[in-house]
């Protein structure tokens, strides 16, 4: 039996050729493809900077740090992501709390954020940091965001994971409202560089902090050390702060080069398919994915997940029955994600079941089915047949 994944990369030979040439080339690390990637990466999300690292979770960790998580400090997030969203603020030393999804973008809640700040302003404890999900690639509504940023003086991180190429109010995730982005390029994501991500901002001085701290904190700029007198030579170089090794590879920037070409094409066939699955699955009881974050912004999703819920009713079959007959059919559907508040390592730090009464509500619902851009009419039809099916109690 041919299993469909619910997701898998997209790799084609000028993708192999691209890595070839640098296999050959004599850098395969610290050298020119990184840079150039970093380059066009951000001209692709109208960002002044953009800082590869070695993946999304090591983006969070150093953009969390340079924009002041630390112990002492409170970060939100939401709680419909992967633990990483969280844990990027417990590496810092900060603490986290997390803030409800609306249960029709599945994205932070800004009502519910907007209550929360409103509390926790009165009692002394506004977060230092807040960093909303684009779960799915549906950007969350980053305007009246930001305006609650300004408003309570806490830092914006977008973790725009699922989100490469995704737009908000005609502007490119990652350019305008947050003080720092931070994307994925895991293989099932929009592109891929096998492991790997980026961290764009508009702020010189933000994206040398984050360079800095993705390479061990050495710097190698006379400007920056705290030598008296010239260098001791061409080698010489300084430990300005505590860093991590989260370089990214000039293999897998050629890749991610490579890759960042076909973006468009990437976009219109996931586009297509979500529409396609819109159209096919309008008369089954599934709450299908939002188009936009609210009734006031427009937007146009990455399309990374197309999630549908299973609506409870007479005659159908509970979500684990469902996706356990898809699975059964050659259907490698997924869940994303279960409610990070609800994990055991979160559970111990007092977190409880029913504190975000939306995202669980979520998660009993969720099946993640097949959307990747070489993804058949065929493969599609089937999906939908066997869905319908499964449905069935």
């Amino acid at each position: 039996m041919q299993i469909i994944p619910y997701a898998t990369q997209s790799i084609d030979e000028t993708d192999l050729q691209a890595v070839q040439e640098v296999l050959t080339s004599g850098w395969l690390t610290q050298g020119p493809t990184g840079p150039r990637f970093e380059e066009a990466f951000a001209e692709r999300h109208a960002v002044a900077h953009a800082v590869s690292v070695s993946n999304a979770t090591a983006g969070l960790h150093i953009a969390c740090l340079a924009l002041g998580a630390a112990p002492g400090k409170v970060v939100w997030t939401s709680p419909n992501s992967f633990v990483a969203s969280a844990n990027c603020a417990l590496y810092c030393g900060a603490e986290v709390d997390f803030v409800d999804i609306d249960p029709v973008t599945r994205n932070m809640s800004v009502s519910a954020l907007t209550a929360k700040l409103a509390q926790a302003d009165r009692e002394g404890s506004l977060p230092a940091l807040v960093i909303p999900v684009h779960f799915s690639g549906l950007p969350c509504d980053l305007a009246p965001m930001r305006s609650l940023a300004d408003r309570y003086g806490f830092k914006l991180l977008e973790d725009a994971s699922h989100g490469v190429g995704a737009s908000y109010d005609g502007q490119p995730i990652g350019s305008r409202y947050a003080d720092a982005s931070v994307f994925s390029f895991h293989p099932v994501k929009i592109i891929t560089t096998g492991e790997g991500g980026m961290v764009t901002t508009q702020d010189a001085a933000l994206a040398r902090r984050l360079q800095l701290l993705r390479s061990h904190g050495i710097t190698r700029t006379p400007g920056e050390m705290a030598l008296d007198g010239p260098p001791h030579g061409p080698w010489y170089y300084e430990q300005a702060t505590l860093g991590f090794n989260y370089r990214l590879t000039d293999i897998q920037s050629a890749l991610g080069l490579s890759q960042l070409q076909k973006l468009d094409a990437f976009h219109t066939a996931r586009e297509r398919l979500a529409e396609r699955y819109d159209r096919l699955l309008a008369s089954l009881p599934l709450k299908l994915p939002a188009r936009a974050p609210s009734a006031t912004a427009n937007a146009r999703s990455s399309w990374h997940l197309y999630v549908v819920e299973v609506l409870p009713g007479a005659g159908v079959a509970d979500r684990d029955t469902v996706f356990q007959r898809l699975y059964e059919a050659g259907i490698a559907v997924n869940v994303h994600y279960i409610p990070i508040h609800t994990q055991p390592f979160y559970q111990a730090r007092g977190f409880r079941l029913g504190q975000f009464p939306a995202a669980e509500a979520y998660y009993a619902g969720a099946i993640s089915i097949p959307l990747f851009p070489t993804l058949t009419d065929a493969q599609q039809d089937y999906v939908v047949a066997e869905l319908k099916k499964a449905l069935r109690a």
